[in-house]
């Protein structure tokens, strides 16, 4: 006898080719909106209206159309617009005003689905007699993101657990939503000045289908709760069940996310979980062989001491998009190249470079200009602290990106090498996310303690 997927399930499947076509053509609107809104704001300066007050205007109103389709569609504009948030720090001040709100707003959330799709794919994936197992579930989602949304539930045992229920068409959404905006890319350039919208794209569909497996990411998760188990400043849930398209973990209680700490959180706090979150980063390859990478505040939350007494502990969610290191950790040659940087040995550095792939064969690169161009990206790590700001992530986005200068000239002779892009878009994104937090943290000693070549 065939098995024929409960309705809710079935009727949302066969609706996706009409959905497919009125996401394309939301998502292909975007630059014609963002294009209309600038011609009107023309016409308003014809009119005697003052530039700032235009630019302003549209500005905010593309934010809020871009962000909110977004949002909305879930899927791979989600995505999408998740890993633009983590380096909304490098806008320029009178550009990220009217973004920052969106921006930050994509990170903790999402519209949820409905309660009947949830029960109804619990049914197919862990069978007719999940209750039995899952004896609670609460209806309102606690949590909605990009491809799927978690419930908080009791499981017989009587551990609380938090219920990841993947999208109905979730990989059909994902694949067509990043087909589409990487068409459009040309034109989404403007709405985010300064960033390279078609590199991120290509970089979040490297990604995709990995996120989609929920047993791979149930693998990767298992193996970090089992590595941070007993620490005592990481707190991550372990695997319940999983099947198909649920993933069951512990539930984690928290009091915020770190997008939180960024709106509103002490400097004490910005401080101590800028630092939890930057010795994750550093740590978790060293210990587990992996790489969290999807850095993105809403990720990691602030989890109260069991005493209560202290700052609190760092959890980290969402283990969807995380990477298998070849060396078992980090390259050495990652920290033998910033130390070389901070003992200014550019002969040096330039040879290590070569032979690493960042320099190509047939390309010839003075280690004076070399100097210029990586200065500034050695400051963190040649001082006992440093202050993140979104002043200096500015101001080093702005050099690198800018066509008049030496840095910009420098950058296009250099190569970075596959083994390299999703580890350097990982920390430019954590490193976008201390920016926002504004934290101080002890960098060089993180370094010196985590990263294989480093303190050599």
């Amino acid at each position: 006898m065939p098995h024929h997927p409960p309705r809710p399930v079935a009727a949302a499947m066969s609706e996706l080719p009409r959905r497919a076509v009125r996401r394309t053509a939301r998502l292909a609107a975007l630059p014609l909106g963002y294009a209309g809104r600038t011609a009107l704001g023309l016409g308003k300066r014809i009119g005697g209206a003052p530039a700032e007050t235009v630019l302003s205007e549209v500005q905010q109103r593309t934010a809020e159309q871009l962000f909110r389709t977004l949002g909305e569609l879930k899927g791979g504009a989600m995505k999408f617009g998740q890993a633009m948030s983590v380096f909304e720090a490098a806008l320029p001040e009178e550009l990220a005003g009217p973004y920052r709100e969106q921006l930050t707003k994509l990170q903790d959330s999402a519209p949820p689905m409905p309660t009947m799709t949830v029960r109804e794919i619990l049914t197919r994936e862990l069978g007719a007699d999940w209750k039995q197992h899952l004896v609670e579930l609460d209806p309102v989602p606690a949590a909605a993101a990009s491809i799927g949304q978690v419930h908080r539930g009791t499981w017989s045992d009587g551990r609380a657990v938090a219920v990841k229920v993947q999208y109905p068409g979730s990989a059909e959404a994902l694949t067509s939503d990043l087909r589409q905006l990487s068409r459009v890319a040309r034109g989404l350039g403007p709405l985010v000045p300064g960033l390279d919208v078609k590199a991120l794209i290509t970089e979040v569909q490297a990604r995709a289908v990995e996120e989609l497996d929920y047993q791979l990411e149930a693998q990767a998760q298992r193996a970090f709760a089992a590595e941070f188990r007993d620490d005592p400043r990481v707190v991550v849930p372990d695997v319940v069940a999983d099947a198909g398209t649920v993933l069951v973990t512990e539930w984690m209680d928290s009091e915020a996310s770190l997008a939180q700490v960024i709106r509103e959180g002490s400097q004490e706090q910005r401080d101590h979980f800028g630092e939890l979150f930057l010795r994750f980063m550093f740590d978790a390859p060293r210990r587990t062989g992996l790489l969290h990478a999807d850095p993105h505040p809403g990720n990691f939350r602030v989890v109260p001491d069991p005493d209560g007494q202290g700052p609190g502990r760092l959890g980290v969610l969402d283990y969807g998009a995380v990477a298998r290191l070849p060396e078992g950790g980090l390259p050495a040659s990652m920290g033998e190249l910033i130390r070389l940087m901070l003992q200014e040995d550019y002969s040096e550095l330039v040879a290590t470079l070569r032979r690493e792939g960042f320099i190509r064969d047939k390309i010839r690169l003075e280690p004076e200009l070399l100097r210029t161009y990586l200065a500034p990206f050695t400051e963190p790590a040649s001082q006992p602290e440093f202050h993140f700001s979104r002043s200096w992530m500015q101001e080093q986005f702005k050099r690198a990106s800018d066509p008049r200068s030496e840095a910009y000239a420098v950058a296009l002779r250099l190569n970075l090498p596959p083994s390299y892009m999703l580890i350097h878009r990982t920390f430019a994104g954590g490193i976008g996310v201390l920016s926002q937090l504004e934290a101080t943290v002890p960098f060089r000693r993180i370094l010196e303690e985590s990263l294989p070549g480093f303190d050599a």
